[in-house]
């Protein structure tokens, strides 16, 4: 008999903001990179994504660019303590729908996955917390020394998610027909058309655009809003709302 698994990526769909962010501010607070690399290069980024200006992918993707030099040369032990620093602080600020969605999931006996972009150091540890049966994360290569390369295999853009499912997929006999994926950018796109319950939660414009061309995925899609203390549940192929 197979199995029914929940996808879920984190930034943005369980976490409210980015772990990589976090991190990357934890590491200038504990003065391991130069503060001034903050003021120089990433918070006009950041503010930028933040005022919502732009595309979601694009700031982050050019945030991860620095983010990834800041770190060349660091050893892994110091990567590490700052990585559960950020699980221990912040692990707990994820949205209430999803954090419900990955009980609930475990409670039917569901094989329950964590596939995100963050850092796969980071990834681990809210996966660890939040007790999931496996998780993929960006990988930061280390030289043998034990610092790092400079150099990443991402797990960001839908094609690499697409080969991490299709992985657990055969490593966990897993019914996609059955199974659930819950993304917010258009990088979780591949998740969504994979599986026979897609959840876009809070999604970014160009995903739900993308949903509601795609007809077949517009139809089996649900669309979760939260703000504040309510939850409002929405068919992709209809405009009207409901609260939960």
């Amino acid at each position: 008999m197979k199995n029914i698994a929940a996808f879920f990526d984190i930034d943005g769909t369980l976490y409210r903001d980015s772990l990589m962010i976090e991190h990357f501010k934890k590491l200038i607070k504990y003065e391991v990179i130069d503060p001034a690399l903050w003021h120089s290069h990433v918070k006009h980024t950041y503010t930028e994504w933040q005022k919502r200006v732009g595309e979601y992918e694009d700031y982050m993707e050019e945030l991860a660019e620095i983010y990834v030099e800041a770190l060349k040369g660091l050893g892994k032990d110091e990567i590490s303590f700052i990585s559960q620093q950020v699980i221990n602080l912040k692990g707990d600020q994820v949205y209430t729908y999803t954090r419900d969605q990955i009980e609930w999931h475990k409670s039917q006996g569901h094989k329950v996955f964590f596939i995100s972009g963050s850092p796969e150091h980071l990834v681990a540890r809210m996966a660890k917390k939040y007790g999931v049966e496996d998780c993929k994360g960006t990988e930061y290569l280390l030289n043998p020394d034990g610092t790092f390369t400079g150099e990443v295999i991402p797990n960001w853009d839908a094609d690499s998610k697409n080969k991490v499912i299709h992985r657990f997929v055969e490593q966990y006999n897993i019914d996609l027909a059955l199974s659930y994926a819950y993304g917010d950018t258009n990088g979780d796109l591949s998740m969504m058309n994979l599986v026979g319950n897609p959840v876009a939660i809070n999604p970014t414009r160009e995903l739900l655009d993308n949903i509601r061309r795609d007809i077949t995925l517009s139809k089996k899609a649900t669309i979760i809003i939260e703000r504040k203390d309510i939850i409002y549940k929405l068919n992709s192929d209809v405009n009207t709302i409901r609260s939960l």
